[in-house]
Formats: structure tokens, sequence, C-alpha cells
């Protein structure tokens, strides 16, 4: 496992669960396939590449689906199926995460893994349907996005290695080729265990994110503006307009609290709370889209009939916000930290966020804490 923002001293706020990760949350798992060849000059079709496929599935491999909603702060990006998830409130696919031109083929595999798994619910007969969920970034800054390197294999392979526990960060995945705050960005992750303020049964909330959004002169820690205080080590890419926002960001949100699919909603609509915090600010060019699902009421999707659900009291939400907030800030920094320097298409290098200096710079501001043990 690579470093995390705790081991560099950055302070967070809030309980982490067991794994500070997604898969907190039970039944969540997760998969990625890296994809990393060649170097030099682009040669469109043969490299370099530098890209992957992630995926995340709800409930493990079987077929239950999951209330869920979802959310676009900027919507200069895509999210496939979405217009159904709002439509049912369930998530009925597992969820994939690439980069831009390599939607298309994610879609197209993951309905050929659900085929072969037979993870679907028949309409009738032998008929089914359904639309995979798909959320992208764009990584053509390193990678030779053009030339489409995810397979169908690829995907498939995702989504047959996902499992509970870990989860690799940085740059893995969907997120081998990102940038984020003019570092080396990627996928992070982070967990909090939300009480209730009724003092009920506390809940825990995971999210994951694939990061490729964020200025340098916005970047922020622990209420820190580290842009400002690291003016050094800029992307030397030769396609980046300086100092603009041109990035995404994707977030996964899951949680074993009853909610339903409007209260999923307002989950998502606390993801950029967190993500500001980091100095993101849903750029014109970015795409900031989230989704929130939650694992409870099994059983839930029928196909007739009724179900009993059970849903939280809308009173009692704000510990899950603050949760999603306080999660979705972590996995950023997560993801920051975990990346590594990386060079890729013409020689565009990228630097990863470099950690002693972060450590200087929260010295100076009186904000390092003791890593963990």
């Amino acid at each position: 496992m690579k470093p995390r923002g705790r081991d560099l001293g950055i302070p967070f706020r809030g309980k982490p669960g067991k794994l500070n990760a997604i898969t907190d949350v039970s039944g969540v798992e997760v998969g990625h396939v890296t994809i990393i060849s060649g170097e030099g000059k682009l040669a469109v079709g043969k490299g370099p590449v530098r890209t992957g496929v992630t995926s995340i599935f709800p409930r493990g491999k079987r077929f239950d689906p999951v209330f869920a909603g979802w959310y676009a702060l900027n919507g200069n990006g895509e999210m496939t199926g979405t217009t159904w998830l709002e439509e049912s409130g369930f998530l009925e696919t597992p969820v994939l995460l690439t980069n831009t031109f390599s939607v298309g083929v994610a879609r197209d595999a993951a309905v050929r893994w659900m085929d072969r798994h037979d993870y679907r619910s028949y309409l009738i007969g032998d008929l089914w349907y359904t639309y995979p969920v798909v959320g992208e970034t764009y990584d053509g800054q390193l990678n030779d996005i053009v030339g489409q390197h995810v397979r169908a294999e690829h995907v498939q392979t995702a989504l047959d290695g996902a499992t509970p526990g870990p989860v690799a960060e940085g740059n893995v995945g969907g997120g081998t080729g990102m940038v984020c705050h003019g570092f080396k960005g990627g996928i992070g992750t982070a967990s909090r265990i939300a009480g209730s303020d009724t003092g009920g049964s506390p809940y825990t909330v995971g999210v994951l994110v694939q990061a490729n959004h964020g200025t340098r002169k916005l970047f922020t820690v622990a209420g820190i503006p580290v842009g400002e205080e690291i003016t050094d080590m800029m992307p030397e890419v030769r396609i980046e307009a300086a100092g603009k926002e041109t990035g995404s960001i994707i977030a996964i949100v899951a949680t074993d609290a009853p909610l339903l699919p409007h209260q999923l909603k307002r989950l998502c609509r606390r993801v950029p709370i967190g993500i500001g915090l980091v100095g993101g600010r849903g750029g014109n060019e970015s795409g900031d889209i989230f989704l929130a699902f939650s694992t409870a009421n099994p059983g839930a999707f029928k196909r007739r009939s009724t179900s009993a659900v059970t849903c939280l009291a809308n009173d009692e939400m704000t510990p899950l916000f603050e949760a999603v907030v306080e999660a979705a800030e972590e996995a950023v920094l997560n993801a920051l930290v975990a990346a590594e320097t990386m060079t890729g298409i013409n020689g565009n290098r990228v630097y990863a966020l470099p950690h002693e200096k972060i450590r200087e710079v929260l010295r100076k501001f009186d904000r390092l804490v003791p890593a963990p043990e």
C-alpha cells in the first residue's frame, strides 16, 4: 500500500472506518486494471499508454440493485446510465471508471460480463435490458487517449478482480494517467463513521474519487494555501493552458444508511464541499459528476408486487452530510499522496506531490500532526 494523507501528518476531521476506504461499507468491492506501455513520441494507436479501468460493485458480484442518486456540479463530462438511474431510483449494474474515449468499450464489456455471470433481471422469458454506469475523466496529457487502448478484456478483468478490503490508490485503474492540482492525481478513497444526532446506530460512508481536476494556485491542504507555497514542479506538458482548470473529478459515495434515491442525491450534493476544501472550483471545462448508493434495503428491487423498505429521517441526515464532506476531502488528498511522478506522451511529465515539502508547509503553519503508528 502507498502512503496516505495521514502518513504525512495531514490533519483530518471525523472518524474513519477500519480501512479508511469505500470498502468499509460492507459488500462494496473494487477492482483495477492498469495499462502502461511505451515511451517517447505519441503514435496514435501505439502509445505511449497510461490508462486503465476501475470497477465498483455495491453488493459484490450478485444481482441485487441498490437505491442510488446522482448529481453533476458541472456537466463537462460523462456518466452513462444516469438517465434511467434518475428515473428508476436504482443502480442495477457495477460502476466503471475509465478515460473519456473508453466509455463505450467499458459499457459494452459490462453488458457482456453481466450476461456471462447472470448478473441481471429478466423482463419476459429470456429478454432483459440494462444501462451500465460508466464515468470518465480525460487522461490525454499523458496517455494516447485517441488510441483507445482499454479493451473489453481489460474491463472484464477489472470486474472479475474486484474484491473487498484495501483499495489501491494513485496511478492505478481509471486514475492511471490523471492530473490533480498540477500534481499527479488518480484514484483515492476514504471513509467516515457517521453517528445519528438522535442517538441512533452509526452508519458508514465511503467515498472513492478519480481525481483529474483543479489548479495549483488554489490547491489547499488543511486550510493552508499549499499551491502558493509550492510553485515549482509544475507539469511539463505542452498542451495545458497554465492556471486553467481543464480536468474533471468523478466521485462514488457508498453508505449502509437506509436512504432513498432523493436522499442519496442530497449526499451527492455535499461532495463538492469536500472537493472545495482542497481547492476545486468546478471550472467550465471540468466534469464534476457524483453518484451515491445505499447498501441497505436488500431485495428492494422487484419486477412485480411491492417492497417494504426503511429510510432514515431527513432530520438525522446531517451527520451523513458531514461524513461525505470529510471523506471526499481526504479521498482527493489520498489520491495525490499515493500518486507517483509519471512521464507519458511526447515526454510530458507530471510530478508527484512532494511529501517532505507538504510536511514542511504543515509545520510552518502549525498544522502538522503525528503520523499514525
